[in-house]
């Protein structure tokens, strides 16, 4: 009844077309004569089946192709709202920014002050620019942070620091002295820590020796007075996002002061934990919620802050294992010592004999505390800063750290920024874990 009579199918799909019939439609090889239809049947089931399968290829083209209009309308539309959003958002910044008068400084002072931002005067240099030494006309000591032009992602750093830092004071936090907002630059002008940050003296042979144990406890326990003040103690409830030793300076008196908080975030009063699409910090740091699927909190922090503890106690970088034995992380090294009763194997050589034993042992455990893989089974700062201040304290017996690792094929790589808001990324080789701790290897049952 259909068809001009012939006998035969025809399926259409986006990636396969399936037809069959009982005459050659498709002429690959000479065919016996006899093997054909008559041409006037042949012509007529030949032309119905064109027919129906260009009709079918026309809609579906037509359909791909008004979906893909579509799409690309709405992203398209969407750019253009968030573009304008954060136009937006960055003038009101700029406007409230601009509004703390006493912080402001002035540009030629500044570049006076560090002698024209020369290379002498340079003290380091981070993903988001160069920070200078200086000093005033009154002869106050400054460190200039002078952002990047070129980084888009430093200027959401420059607002959040100057809105934030100078909401916040507390003797383990460094001070933000004020701003410059002229000739198209972005400077930030901090308080003078003489010593530089942790790195510079943990991780060296000979620098470490001047880290004795006194003062490295000294410093675990102003760094959990400096995060809890943070979390609990201050006006506003804030989280880090990137507690690391390269953030922590030393005044003088070798006390510390963490740094840097272009990446941190405010919670409410009732809030406990938020997620992002912007997951941003460094890889070995993060906790494994925050890093795979962009949930953070306070115990996010409390997870840096022990892969913190270990390197100060080790004396050795987080990724220090992953070219040697077996590519292990540090959590995993000092669990092994834990699991094995040889915690105090782990300390640092350079102590020497100058340690307290139940002050490591109380530090070991704490860290491995810390980097436990559920946020709930970490302790909080709060906890934290009673238990170093109190020997007397009973503490929990740590479980195997998240990501207990198995191996390590590849280099660690060092910072993350991704962006799904600005698609802006760092640069950093491709990591073959999501934090730095670990490759999960599946075994069959």
């Amino acid at each position: 009844m259909c068809c001009h009579g012939s006998k035969g199918g025809v399926v259409y799909k986006p990636s396969c077309i399936f037809r069959w019939d009982l005459f050659q439609f498709w002429e690959s090889s000479p065919s016996p004569p006899s093997s054909s239809p008559p041409p006037s049947a042949a012509l007529r089931a030949h032309g119905g089946n064109i027919a129906k399968g260009t009709l079918a290829a026309i809609i579906a083209s037509v359909t791909i192709f008004v979906m893909l209009l579509l799409i690309g309308s709405r992203y398209l539309w969407r750019g253009r709202a968030e573009k304008k959003h954060e136009a937006v958002q960055e003038e009101r910044d700029v406007s409230e920014i601009t509004s703390f008068k006493s912080l402001q400084f002035d540009w030629d002072n500044l570049r006076a002050a560090t002698n024209d931002f020369s290379q002498e005067n340079k003290l380091g240099e981070g993903g988001f620019g160069e920070v200078y030494e200086g000093r005033l006309p009154n002869g106050q000591e400054i460190a200039v942070k002078r952002l990047s032009q070129s980084s888009r992602q430093g200027v959401q750093e420059f607002m959040n620091e100057i809105l934030l830092v100078a909401k916040l004071q507390h003797r383990n936090l460094v001070r933000l002295l004020g701003f410059c907002l002229e000739e198209e630059e972005k400077l930030l002008v901090y308080e003078f820590v003489p010593n530089k940050s942790l790195n510079y003296f943990l991780f060296d042979s000979e620098k470490s020796k001047q880290l004795d144990w006194p003062r490295r406890y000294r410093i675990i326990l102003g760094i959990a007075r400096g995060m809890l003040y943070l979390h609990e103690d201050s006006r506003l409830r804030v989280i880090h996002r990137d507690l690391k030793a390269s953030n922590v300076l030393l005044d003088n008196d070798m006390n510390p002061k963490i740094s840097d908080f272009g990446m941190a975030r405010i919670f409410g009063v009732d809030q406990t934990k938020a997620s992002t699409g912007r997951i941003v910090g460094t890889y070995g740091y993060m906790s494994p919620e925050y890093a795979m699927h962009g949930r953070f909190s306070q115990k996010s922090d409390v997870y840096s802050f022990g892969v913190l503890l270990l390197e100060i106690i080790c004396g050795k970088r987080n990724d220090y294992f992953y070219q040697s034995d077996g590519g292990e992380d540090l959590a995993s090294y000092a669990w092994k010592h834990w699991r094995d009763n040889m915690p105090l194997e782990i300390l640092d050589a350079a102590l020497g004999e100058s340690y307290s034993r139940s002050q490591g042992l109380r530090c070991i455990q704490i860290s491995l505390l810390c980097v436990q893989e559920d946020p709930v089974n970490r302790p909080t700062m709060a906890n934290i800063v009673l238990a170093l201040s109190s020997e007397t304290l009973t503490l929990s017996l740590p479980r195997e750290p998240a990501f207990f690792l198995r191996s390590w094929t590849g280099p660690p790589s060092t910072i993350i920024e991704n962006d799904k808001e600005h698609d802006q990324y760092t640069s950093g080789c491709e990591p073959f874990s999501v934090n730095e701790v670990s490759i999960t290897e599946l075994d069959p049952r």
